[in-house]
């Protein structure tokens, strides 16, 4: 089996996506890269061997030597670069969030079923060994039919991670809200069966709005990925715009019925995230998330708090980053690009886990009003179900 030829647009801060997916004789290579910092251009392409190096993305779209293109870009460009790469054949992977608007998912969405061309978006934690146990237990029915979803989520480096670039800039993200709780509000339709129908939230910015700002045009300061200030009050060298929370609480009906709740913090001592699920037989609790890491279930009856619960379930081993995410939606991607068919992720969930976050971003910025979640048109969702296989394919399959 020949390797897969990849593209890689954006090489920033989620460059680990295509170094999971370089994988020279195991599937995939990265054999083209496209980015706009000349700099970033010359050492990505020297990394990974590729024989193109481009910064203008487009001349990537005609090229008959890459199979597919991976989009890595910041939020705000997703839905432009994704379709185009779509009407040119090319297959995509998005790194989520699919788009900062309902209306920009809804683009992808329908350009991928016009032209037929797969989309694929890289919701990773659907593939990491914690989110996939605790999915497991549910489905084994060991704490009955899920009621209601708890996640907190402690972005201890938030300040560092979110507000010293693009992402605290809400004409780039809507908001945190919407782009780190991307993943999350995701793997609460996952477990809970069902999608938010109805949403609203509170939040504020309560730490970093008046911290010493860069002027405009000034680069980040070198190594900021890896030099923490604490306490947050002392971090210095913001991105010259800061309009995103850096604290929200949402809260969420799902179309099923089930209440869930996310709560973000971006000035905590700590970096973790917290689900608790609660079902008509019994709750589970995630304790960590990496391997090794645990997940309890107490099941028997109702006592006091007991800390060993009933069932504790270590979260398995894997390789790479994000808990052996990224290697898992890789090996799905290549899967996908190459037979079609069903897989764990989905564009319809991206899209909804989008639409949650946007509707719940404009409750907390209108004083916690509800909202309801925008349906989508049922012949999308029919197709994306499908596996991206027109109907009239499937029938003469049948």
């Amino acid at each position: 089996m020949s390797d897969l030829r990849l593209g890689v647009v954006g090489l920033g801060l989620r460059r680990s996506i295509a170094v999971a997916a370089h994988r020279p004789g195991r599937g995939s290579r990265v054999t083209a890269v496209a980015d706009l910092d000349p700099e970033v251009l010359a050492r990505e392409a020297a990394y990974f061997g590729a024989s193109v190096a481009v910064e203008d993305y487009k001349t990537l779209l005609d090229r008959d030597d890459l199979d597919a293109l991976v989009v890595a870009t910041p939020d705000d460009t997703h839905e432009v670069i994704a379709c185009d790469a779509l009407r040119a054949g090319k297959a995509v992977f998005v790194e989520k969030p699919l788009g900062i608007t309902v209306e920009q998912c809804d683009t992808i969405l329908r350009t991928a079923y016009e032209t037929g061309t797969r989309l694929y978006v890289g919701h990773n934690m659907r593939h990491m060994g914690v989110v996939r146990l605790m999915r497991e237990i549910i489905e084994r029915g060991d704490i009955g039919e899920p009621k209601t979803v708890w996640v907190r989520h402690f972005v201890g480096y938030g300040g560092d991670y979110y507000f010293k670039d693009w992402h605290a800039d809400r004409r780039r993200t809507t908001g945190l809200l919407l782009q780190k709780a991307a993943h999350d509000i995701d793997v609460v339709h996952w477990l809970a069966g069902g999608y938010t129908r109805r949403v609203n939230a509170l939040g504020d910015l309560m730490v970093h709005g008046d911290l010493p700002r860069r002027d405009p045009g000034t680069p980040r300061p070198e190594n900021w990925l890896r030099t923490f200030e604490w306490p947050p009050t002392a971090r210095r060298d913001l991105h010259h715009i800061v309009d995103v929370e850096d604290v929200s609480v949402m809260n969420m009906r799902l179309d099923n019925g089930v209440i869930a709740a996310y709560q973000q913090c971006h000035f905590t001592p700590d970096y973790w995230r917290n689900y608790t699920v609660i079902g008509s037989e019994g709750r589970l609790e995630n304790f960590g998330d990496g391997p090794g890491d645990t997940v309890k279930v107490w099941n028997t009856g109702p006592t006091g708090y007991r800390a060993d619960a009933d069932i504790t379930h270590r979260v398995p081993d894997a390789d790479g980053t994000h808990g052996g995410g990224d290697a898992g939606i890789v090996d799905e991607f290549c899967r996908f690009v190459r037979e079609g068919g069903a897989t764990d992720t989905s564009p319809v969930a991206a899209r909804m886990s989008v639409a949650a976050g946007v509707l719940a971003t404009r409750s907390l910025r209108a004083g916690g009003i509800p909202y309801d979640v925008p349906a989508l048109d049922p012949d999308l969702i029919a197709y994306f179900e499908r596996g991206q296989t027109p109907a009239c394919e499937r029938s003469a399959r049948r």
